[in-house]
């Protein structure tokens, strides 16, 4: 039996590459860095040059990477290219199988929000207490 080709709606960046491998294990549509889905964002990419490829594709961004919002040209990128993102927020860095658990008990808000806001950029923190937009679109 052939399974049908699902459509890649979710990019996990390297920064949680564990997770990300999870993830697309478990979704058939979740790429990263170096996933045969994704050849043009080979591993080891700088984010400047996977942002415009990730944003064209319509992939919403899973990251724990805390600079992708304030690092000058990665702020630029986010905005010129409509990024979509969420961050796994928190002071301390927790291990795949609790960043795993974060998204799973969020997942669904996670949809609700990308089918409410098709378009970006947009930027959302997520912490286990809540979701929360941190606005991008002023200098």
């Amino acid at each position: 039996m052939v399974r049908p080709q699902v459509t890649p709606a979710w990019f996990v960046d390297e920064t949680s590459l564990g997770l990300a491998r999870a993830l697309a294990t478990a979704r058939r549509d979740v790429v990263h860095p170096g996933h045969p889905r994704l050849p043009e964002v080979p591993r080891d990419t700088d984010d400047i040059d996977w942002m415009p490829v990730v944003a064209a594709r319509g992939l919403v961004v899973i990251s724990r990477d805390r600079h992708i919002r304030t690092k000058p040209a990665e702020l630029a990128a986010l905005r010129e290219h409509g990024l979509r993102a969420f961050w796994i927020a928190g002071k301390r860095d927790m291990s795949n199988w609790q960043n795993l658990v974060l998204l799973v008990k969020w997942w669904e808000r996670l949809e609700d929000i990308v089918r409410d806001r098709p378009t970006g950029p947009w930027f959302y923190a997520i912490s286990d207490g809540a979701i929360r937009e941190i606005y991008v679109l002023s200098a």
